[in-house]
């Protein structure tokens, strides 16, 4: 049984994250890109609004100046007493002058107001422009930065290999700095040099373990280097090997899934109509496109999970026959949550549940706000008009 010390342990589950697919450096840059995807999408949506409601007030403001001086040119030419008669015997009242008065004062104002509300659009305007401009040069900021990442990411992966082939022949200067653009620290960089120039010491026996070959044991007790485990970007800490682990773990579980599901579908199938029982629900009444779609996605706990949150919130769950792919949605809460937030009753997503398989969480976010920007109230439009 072999032993390495915590320190070096901790230290290589980190150095192991960075070198897959699910480094969290990786992870990070991918999720500020499709933030910033998402803002583009938004303020490019916001942006069509604005221009439409900026020419309607520009017209809005010519036409007012234009009928309106008409309209008191017309007025102040008209003498009530050419018409008294007639307007005495109709019982109109008509007064020109006062009408014309009552126009000279209201004209200017009202174009005052429509006039401010084009300065505040225009305005409005200029920030949706500001932001997805930033929005678009971050995405392509993104893109440069995962090159380079990468282009680190396989230099690193490179010094692994040549380090547990016994051929190290790189400095101990090259590690530190390609290190320091991982954004560790000094001390991190300092230990994880001599890991790799000396892998016997630590790296073979955590490398072995981590592929099944064989067990080590990690010293606890043994004196620590201060090591600060944050990187820039939001890395986690101390926790990091238990998150790794989790995740190796569900990745594990879905992998077995699929694998189930590929070397022998009628187990597989077995294993969902016992989820949907277990749910309150029966898999023949769903189709045989909706039970190859759900298998695809077959996550047992979210299952369960979606159809909890529809019985918490007293939806029919008769919805989920035709919008099979709420069974396996991520967002269903979220989407659901934010129906109701604008106003929206649960009937109503009841009578179209369909919204909610048609938008994910931020696709309903933006056509949300686009009904607002347009001055419309989401909670009187129509869920089908979504």
């Amino acid at each position: 049984m072999k032993m390495i010390t915590s320190e070096a342990k901790r230290l290589l589950d980190k150095l192991y994250n960075l070198r897959g697919n699910d480094s969290v450096i990786l992870k990070q840059m991918n999720k500020e890109r499709q933030d910033a995807i998402e803002t583009q999408e938004r303020t490019k949506n916001e942006k069509e609004v604005l221009i439409q409601e900026i020419e309607r007030l520009t017209n809005e403001e010519a036409l007012l100046a234009e009928q309106g001086n008409k309209l008191m040119n017309v007025l102040s030419s008209i003498n009530r007493d050419d018409f008294a008669f007639v307007l005495d015997q109709l019982h109109i009242d008509f007064e020109p002058e006062a009408l014309n008065e009552k126009v000279n004062k209201l004209l200017p104002e009202t174009i005052d107001k429509v006039v401010s509300e084009n300065e505040t659009a225009q305005e409005k305007l200029t920030n949706v422009e500001k932001e997805m401009n930033n929005a678009i040069t971050l995405v392509e900021e993104l893109g440069i930065r995962k090159d380079e990442a990468l282009s680190n990411q396989s230099k690193l992966n490179e010094y692994f290999d040549l380090a547990l082939n016994g051929n190290i022949n790189i400095t101990r200067d090259e590690i530190v700095n390609l290190l320091e653009k991982f954004a560790f620290n000094e001390d991190e960089r300092r230990e994880a040099a001599k890991l790799l120039m000396f892998p016997e010491d630590a790296l073979y026996d955590y490398d072995a373990n981590l592929n099944g070959h064989e067990e080590i044991k990690v010293e606890e007790n043994e004196p620590a280097v201060a090591v600060d485990t944050t990187l820039e970007t939001e890395v986690v800490g101390e926790d990091l090997t238990k998150e790794i682990l989790a995740e190796e773990e569900t990745i594990a579980s879905k992998e077995e899934t699929v694998e189930t599901h590929e070397t022998n579908p009628e187990s597989a199938k077995g294993l969902l109509e016992k989820t949907l029982m277990e749910a309150g629900l029966n898999a023949n009444q769903f189709s045989d496109k909706a039970i190859t779609k759900i298998l695809e996605n077959y996550d047992a706990e979210l299952i369960k999970k979606n159809v909890e949150i529809l019985k918490n919130k007293n939806m029919q769950l008769d919805i989920l026959f035709d919008n099979y792919e709420l069974l396996y949605d991520q967002e269903l809460n979220e989407k659901v949550e934010k129906l109701l937030e604008i106003g929206k009753e649960i009937s109503d997503i009841c009578m179209m549940p369909s919204v909610l398989v048609k938008y994910d969480l931020n696709g309903l976010k933006n056509t949300i706000n686009v009904l607002q920007i347009s001055g419309l109230d989401p909670k009187k439009v129509p869920l089908m008009a979504y």
